[in-house]
């Protein structure tokens, strides 16, 4: 009786497997009918969605790269200058990131990349940044160009834009009110910054000319703001005390830690590639070249003023290669997507030989520049941005990724069409950007005052504006540097 019992329950189970996998077939093969074949648009949608994700995880990344030039610029001011002030020009490097944010979401994304006419743009205060899966922003048709995520997009800017107003902090160092300046870099961002942008990389004029302006990653719209923008904080600030004596002769102020200065070079120098290579917004092999191109502008120009410092001074001074190697990618910034690897060499070259006398120029005539900001951020984005006049080359300028069309420079058989566009450029922003910064300063200082007094100067800003030392349990410096 069991066995038959047995075989009936085993002959049952057969059945139930069977049936199962009957169903199973008969449901897979209608699910499989229902769906129809790939088509070509699938896989054009299916590429696009591919880029989409591709580009969008690569710009996040170059952004990544630029933000971390804060550090860089926090290191480098702070080893230039005298340790009784390095709380100070730490603390302004950290907040003015926290400020810039604040202000270009509020207004400065609007006034540069909204909507509007060829002057300003006016759509997109306190940005709204959706939809996040689709690459179009609404009310920023400047930016269509751009296959990445919107959030992306605002994102990569901004960092661009807190990097022109940490520009600020190194040439008004060891003597302004912590407080004026945080004010400054609200203004900068929100106001003064954004509206050449426009001009230049949100659809304004300068984008629209017969041979548009082309500054492919910010050697004026970032580099070169910030240094007009200094140069106004600096001529109304004056020079700190005992830096000139009255005969016109130099009392050089050493700073105080050339190790960190040389690591914030180095992180800078890293950063660079998230800023000129990340600016083709793009996964392309375009920034591949680009990044040679920023490399060799940096090396060479390292090397440049290494040789002309030595010449000059009598020693190969630490503080000049540092400024040689920025130098070099300040200068190469703007034209970096649109000159061969040589033309970038003697680039880099001729910017790190031209920041060492623009340094001797700058204290020749008084103006007191403390990490020499002024000479490589102003002086060497202005040589930069009319370098792409002289060097584009038309073997190089079809790997651009922008609407922008750049013609070839003077040097490369295109006339002087380009170079001409390039000095209006420099011309416009350099009159709008240093009276807006002239006047904006001017206020402050008139209202409540943005230097500190000659106590708190001498005693060091770290205690006077920050009640804290950077070294506590140090001995207090000695010496002509620290009693100026």
């Amino acid at each position: 009786m069991l066995r038959p019992l047995l075989a009936s329950k085993r002959m049952l189970a057969a059945l139930a497997i069977l049936l199962c996998l009957t169903l199973y077939s008969t449901a897979r093969g209608q699910a499989t009918a229902a769906t129809p074949p790939p088509t070509a648009q699938d896989a054009i949608n299916q590429i696009s969605n591919t880029n989409f994700v591709a580009n969008t995880l690569w710009t996040l990344i170059g952004g990544m790269l630029v933000f971390w030039m804060n550090a860089g610029f926090a290191c480098l001011e702070t080893g230039l200058c005298r340790r009784k002030n390095a709380v100070n020009i730490l603390a302004k490097n950290f907040i003015v990131f926290a400020i810039s944010s604040i202000a270009f979401w509020c207004v400065g994304f609007a006034l540069m990349f909204g909507d509007g006419n060829s002057v300003v743009g006016h759509t997109g205060f306190f940005t709204n940044l959706l939809p996040y899966d689709a690459p179009k922003m609404p009310g920023a048709s400047s930016l269509d160009w751009s296959n990445v995520s919107p959030a992306v997009k605002f994102f990569f800017e901004l960092v661009f834009a807190g990097t022109a107003a940490t520009i600020v902090s190194g040439a008004v160092a060891e003597r302004i009110k912590f407080g004026m300046f945080m004010i400054f870099s609200f203004i900068l961002v929100a106001l003064v910054y954004p509206i050449t942008g426009h001009w230049i990389w949100g659809g304004g004029w300068l984008s629209t000319l017969k041979a548009p302006f082309h500054d492919f990653a910010g050697s004026t719209v970032v580099h070169s703001v910030g240094g007009w923008a200094a140069l106004a904080g600096v001529l109304l600030l004056g020079p700190r005390i005992g830096k000139y004596n009255s005969d016109g002769s130099v009392n050089p102020i050493p700073g105080h830690n050339m190790g960190l200065a040389a690591l914030g070079c180095l992180i800078l120098w890293l950063g660079w590639f998230g800023f000129n290579p990340g600016s083709t917004m793009t996964a392309t092999v375009a920034a591949g070249h680009i990044a040679v191109t920023t490399n060799t502008a940096a090396a060479f120009g390292a090397v440049a003023a290494t040789i002309t410092a030595w010449a000059v001074l009598g020693k190969p001074d630490l503080s000049m290669i540092l400024n040689g190697c920025l130098a070099g990618l300040v200068a190469i910034t703007a034209p970096c997507a649109v000159v061969t690897i040589a033309g970038s060499a003697i680039i880099g070259a001729i910017a790190g030989a031209l920041v060492v006398f623009s340094v001797l120029f700058w204290d020749k005539i008084k103006v007191d520049d403390p990490v020499g900001a002024l000479s490589v951020h102003l002086v060497c984005g202005i040589f930069g941005t009319l370098c792409v006049g002289l060097f584009a080359s038309p073997a190089v300028i079809p790997m651009q990724v922008t609407d922008a069309y750049c013609k070839p420079g003077l040097f490369y058989g295109g006339g002087g069409t380009q170079l001409i566009s390039q000095l209006m450029g420099i011309g416009a922003v350099a009159a709008t950007v240093f009276a807006i910064s002239l006047v904006a300063w001017a206020v402050l200082k008139f209202t409540g005052g943005i230097r500190v007094s000659a106590a708190e100067e001498h005693e060091g800003l770290d205690i006077g504006e920050h009640g804290m030392e950077a070294y506590p349990g140090f001995a207090t410096e000695t010496g002509a540097s620290e009693q100026v």
